[in-house]
């Protein structure tokens, strides 16, 4: 299929979904991706099944923490240039485009550097979700290294890391994120269509696709978007109430941070706490951890069902908050061990989106 401008208010609203509360604000993605496809022309989608085993594949995406996101957009053709410093460095002509997480704003950066270099996109991500940190993709579990990577930066700036590992890689480009203001674009995780069949989770733009119609289409139709969301997902319902508190910090590149719901409805009496670092990780209701990393704990608006991301999360909204079961693969012990909420700093074993509290 092809992505023209009508497809992609659709796509962002479902990648938010996806995002867990991270990967950036969806609004300013979609705009910024519909100028691109107005300039350009749609995007051709290419499932990853029809990927030839020698193509080269080039995953694109916005690093840094969220809440800079919302005030310092990228430059018109920095994205499409992090992809071709990379090419060159690596020497190879990119044949297709790609996700390396399903968040709002890094899964519409990919179809911005498609557009302008003309080039078709990967219907797939390196997650399945949205998680704070590069090494903490699928790619990794399948051996597959993160760099070389380039990273841009809206002022001209261009860099390229080769690293002995993929942590090495999120920290020495963290530290190049943070001195070029929090926010940058990066191309990493260079990989042939066998490798793209290999490591990343298969449809994730279509699933976007139908998770943002869902939503759209209960809102027309005055039902219940929370429960069509659910119903996409496969998850459940953990918590219905308004935020009474939000705590938000940028520190060293991440938006970190909690906020305390407390409960209406079905929900009342009871109090939710969220754990975030861009991305919901831990949730916890009365003190009691329900969900957890590495799957997805979503935040919802209760009456539109339009997600809502970590950084505008506000005192007084009105949110649902879901729980939906992650790839299995990060369910494995080495996922788990990237990923899980030891990882980062919580003392708890992963709590499962569709275990029974």
């Amino acid at each position: 299929m092809r992505l023209g401008v009508d497809e992609l208010a659709a796509l962002a609203r479902g990648a938010a979904v996806l995002g867990t509360g991270g990967g950036g604000d969806p609004h300013i993605g979609r705009l910024l991706a519909q100028q691109a496809v107005r300039e350009y022309g749609p995007v051709e989608m290419v499932a990853v099944d029809d990927l030839p085993d020698d193509a080269c594949v080039l995953p694109v995406a916005m690093m840094g923490a969220p809440t800079v996101m919302v005030e310092k957009l990228p430059s018109a053709d920095q994205i499409s240039v992090a992809v071709q410093t990379l090419a060159r460095y690596v020497g190879k002509t990119p044949t297709h485009i790609a996700c390396i997480e399903a968040g709002g704003v890094n899964s519409t950066v990919p179809v911005i550097a498609a557009a302008q270099l003309g080039l078709p996109l990967v219907d797939g991500d390196g997650m399945g979700r949205a998680f704070p940190e590069l090494q903490m993709v699928l790619p990794t579990l399948a051996g597959i290294e993160a760099t070389p990577m380039s990273i841009v930066d809206e002022k001209g700036n261009r860099g390229v890391f080769d690293t002995i590992d993929n942590p090495w890689a999120e920290r020495l480009a963290r530290s190049a994120t943070v001195d070029m203001g929090c926010s940058a674009i990066v191309s990493l995780y260079a990989m042939t269509g066998s490798e793209i069949r290999r490591a990343f989770v298969s449809g994730t733009l279509s699933q976007c696709l139908a998770i943002g119609h869902a939503i759209e289409r209960a809102q027309q139709l005055h039902s219940d978007p929370v429960a069509a969301v659910v119903d996409q997902l496969g998850g459940r319902l953990l918590h219905v109430g308004k935020v009474v508190d939000v705590q938000r910090r940028t520190t060293t590149g991440f938006a970190r941070g909690d906020a305390a719901i407390d409960g209406l409805d079905a929900s009342l009496g009871r109090l939710m706490a969220l754990h975030f670092q861009n991305e919901h990780l831990v949730a916890e209701i009365d003190g009691t951890a329900v969900a957890t990393t590495p799957d997805l704990i979503i935040v919802l608006d209760t009456e539109s069902g339009e997600p809502i991301t970590t950084e505008a999360l506000r005192y007084g909204h009105r949110v649902s908050v879901l729980a939906a079961p992650a790839d299995e693969r990060w369910h494995s012990p080495e996922g788990i061990e990237l990923v899980g909420p030891r990882y980062f700093g919580y003392d708890l074993d992963p709590i499962r989106a569709l275990e029974t509290v």
